[in-house]
């Protein structure tokens, strides 16, 4: 345990002398990223949260049709309880209950499916996001480019926020027409 501590401690040594002796040469020039601006206002972004909400109300909707079956025979074991025999209130009541479970279930596995493509949506946005980024941090010569307040970072003066630049550009590669071979 102590020797992968201090093989742990020796990298982060040396990786901050690498990065330390990298830029002593030059002025270290940080820029910041709002991720959630970029799926918000970004093109590709938009798409992902229209394609996740048609999604959410697809489900919505299908829950929404279950509920109102529940009621329904809620209604029934109700207005029956008088005139209906023992049998068939319990045989309703067990298809309420059965109704009942199926409808968590859907709603469980809605709420899984959503999260799943909500991710997956995200990552897909992140995955064209970060050549963008790398070539800018290239071109524009930036030392580190965090994703802002996703890194810990607490604060950061706008004028190092380089997120519209980022959807301008991503967009831009989204939206170019295709080279033709």
């Amino acid at each position: 345990m102590r020797r992968r501590l201090a093989i742990i401690a020796l990298i982060a040594i040396a990786s901050s002398v690498f990065l330390f002796a990298q830029t002593a040469s030059r002025p270290v020039k940080v820029a910041v990223i709002d991720t959630e601006k970029i799926l918000i206002n970004s093109a590709a972004g938009k798409k992902a949260l229209a394609d996740l909400k048609k999604l959410q109300e697809s489900r919505a909707e299908t829950l929404r049709k279950r509920g109102e079956e529940l009621r329904a025979l809620q209604k029934q074991i109700t207005d029956g309880r008088l005139t209906l025999s023992p049998e068939k209130l319990d045989q309703l009541g067990k298809q309420y209950e059965d109704k009942e479970i199926a409808v968590r279930r859907l709603q469980d596995d809605a709420n899984r499916e959503l999260n799943k493509t909500r991710d997956d949506a995200v990552a897909k946005v992140d995955a064209s996001v970060m050549p963008v980024i790398n070539a800018m941090g290239k071109e524009l010569g930036y030392t580190l480019i965090f994703r802002k307040f996703e890194s810990g970072l607490i604060y950061a003066d706008e004028a190092v926020d380089i997120t519209d630049v980022v959807i301008r550009r991503l967009d831009a590669t989204s939206t170019a027409p295709a080279t033709k071979k």
